[in-house]
């Protein structure tokens, strides 16, 4: 039976906020970044406490039962946090791609972790953990499965961030989000507009990801982007979507480190990068993104001369986006906008 550390609950949230006007690679007006890799459990503890309660709250998940979920990482790390206030044994699907750093540190905090060694055929990696998950379940009859890619409490959990970036700005005109499941561009915007009614959302994904309509490739970036078509992500919502590429990441994410000591992971990289682009087109309003985790998962990786040598990682990226009408038009490549936002699900045959 794993111990309730229900005090954990305390620490949950309350992280700062940075003004970052690192040159990205431009000089701009400079941006409001929220600093989650400096609480409790990462940013992803935030939903995955909100989802461990409601089920609680709905008696699908039985005191002390197992939790079982597929994980690219960060919400593993928060679901370990989760597990251990609310009292829950954790077991997570991972794949072979996740950094070895990141798995000892989740056995670390007690989490049971089952390793998938190759990706879908058609589904990559995330389906099959989802694969994997299946197969976990039915080993735990009373286990719960939080489901993070369509579960509304997902995007309910980012409340309480929403209301820390009222009391921390008095306003925010451009709200940049990564988006992987959805759940924190959706939550987080849906509140703000009520305090900003006039807030615009941009998304921002990584190229071969399917979540905005482009066709599914393999994808270095880890944490951000989709090979599967996450129920949470609220498409009505965003007024634009760039997709980056990991040449442009690996750059953002290292003259941050280099500048602004502040820095982190895929996800960090790509939103700091269209956060200072949209500062720059737009003087004068208010522009304000999440940093979802800090640099440490990621010195093996992005910040590994040899890592990114090999895989051509360190040559010239580009510095502004290539516009592109529509998603289904051309399969991009790079760093690119499209400033016209469908539901890629509405063109799928049922």
């Amino acid at each position: 039976m794993t111990r309730r550390n229900h005090h954990l609950l305390d620490l949950l949230g309350d992280t700062p906020v940075a003004r970052i006007d690192t040159p990205l690679p431009h000089r701009h007006g400079g941006f409001w970044a929220k600093l989650e890799c400096l609480g409790a459990g990462g940013m992803k503890a935030r939903p995955a406490v909100s989802m461990l309660r409601a089920a609680r709250d709905r008696g699908e998940l039985r005191p002390g039962a197992v939790v079982v979920e597929s994980t690219s990482g960060t919400l593993g790390l928060g679901l370990a946090f989760a597990g251990q206030a609310l009292g829950h044994p954790v077991v997570l699907v991972v794949d072979d791609e996740l950094e070895p750093s990141m798995r000892t540190l989740l056995r670390t905090h007690g989490a049971r972790l089952e390793v998938v060694e190759q990706p879908h055929p058609t589904g990559g990696w995330q389906q099959a953990r989802l694969d994997r998950l299946t197969a976990v379940l039915a080993e735990h009859p009373d286990s719960y499965w939080p489901d993070q890619y369509n579960n509304p409490d997902n995007p309910a959990g980012y409340a309480g961030l929403a209301r820390e970036l009222v009391d921390q700005l008095d306003r925010v005109d451009v709200l940049v989000c990564s988006v992987g499941t959805g759940g924190h561009s959706a939550g987080v915007v849906t509140a703000l507009r009520r305090y900003w009614p006039a807030i615009r959302l941009v998304g921002v994904d990584t190229v071969g990801s399917t979540i905005f309509g482009q066709p599914a490739r393999a994808r270095v970036m880890r944490g951000l982007g989709s090979s599967i078509y996450p129920r949470n992500v609220a498409y009505s919502e965003f007024d634009e979507v760039h997709w980056l590429g990991p040449v442009e990441v690996v750059d953002a994410c290292r003259r941050l480190a280099r500048d602004a000591f502040v820095t982190g992971g895929w996800s960090t990289g790509a939103v700091a990068l269209v956060a200072a682009w949209a500062s720059r087109v737009e003087p004068g309003a208010v522009v304000a993104t999440i940093f979802p985790d800090g640099p440490h998962r990621y010195l093996g990786t992005i910040f590994d001369d040899g890592f990114c040598t090999a895989r051509g990682l360190l040559g010239p990226s580009a510095d502004r986006p290539v516009e592109i009408g529509h998603a289904d038009t051309v399969e991009v490549t790079g760093w690119a906008r499209c400033r016209s936002v469908v539901d890629p699900r509405l063109a799928v045959p049922a």
